[in-house]
């Protein structure tokens, strides 16, 4: 289960930081990333970091937002930051997961959280 929050209202300019919790009886995390997906638009990804290696980010927010996490606690944060009326989507956390109980990893998606640009 992946529980987000952070998200809310803000004034162009301003900064927001989004944290997602997995939960579950979970042996490892991989890839773990944000998606956003604006009105009337498809979703598409924002950052996204491996457990190991590099981390990616979408051009239009590259210098802006800050994808990092927490290992110990299952976590993944978006700082976002120079925020701009265009950055308002519903965010989704996204994680690939592997149960104890298994031997594969299983794609998982937060229920998402609204953030609004607007002055």
């Amino acid at each position: 289960q992946l529980v987000e929050s952070g998200g809310g209202l803000v004034q162009p300019g301003g900064s927001l930081r989004l944290s997602c919790a997995a939960s579950g009886s979970i042996s490892s995390i991989n890839t773990m990333g944000w998606y956003r997906q604006p009105p009337g638009k498809q979703r598409e990804l924002v950052a996204s970091m491996p457990s190991a290696g590099n981390t990616n980010y979408a051009d239009s927010v590259k210098g802006r937002f800050a994808i990092s996490r927490d290992n110990a606690k299952n976590t993944v944060y978006l700082q976002m930051n120079s925020l701009k009326p265009e950055d308002t989507a519903v965010y989704y956390c996204n994680a690939d997961v592997r149960p104890y109980y298994s031997r594969n990893y299983f794609n998982y998606w937060g229920q998402g959280t609204q953030v609004t640009v607007s002055s």
